[in-house]
């Protein structure tokens, strides 16, 4: 019997933020996605821009969930999917690599 596939875990964060002084309005997200089935992992970088919400939060009351809820929502599902589908290919490749190097003697 083959070996069960690991399940990938996604784990999304907020590196950084951008924001004008002023008011506090968040302009710009840095976030990292990684991903990770125990063994092998693999991750991404990158920011997102926002314009301006009617209603600001004030910034010391933000949370990272609450960030990480406005990068996916600025994104949407499908991409959303895109990037995970394309971190767990590299978890794949990892596991099952599909070019090697060397030479056979």
């Amino acid at each position: 019997m083959p070996a069960a596939t690991p399940t990938t875990t996604f784990t999304w964060a907020i590196a950084n933020l951008e924001r004008e002084t002023l008011d506090g309005f968040v302009f710009t997200a840095h976030y990292t996605v990684n991903a990770s089935d125990g063994t092998y992992s693999s991750g991404a970088y990158g920011s997102v821009g926002f314009t301006r919400p009617d209603t600001l939060i004030p910034f010391a009351d933000l949370t990272e969930a609450e960030v990480i809820g406005w990068v996916k929502d600025s994104f949407g599902a499908e991409k959303v999917a895109e990037i995970e589908a394309a971190l767990q290919s590299k978890l794949d490749e990892q596991r099952a690599p599909s070019k090697a190097a060397g030479v056979p003697w």
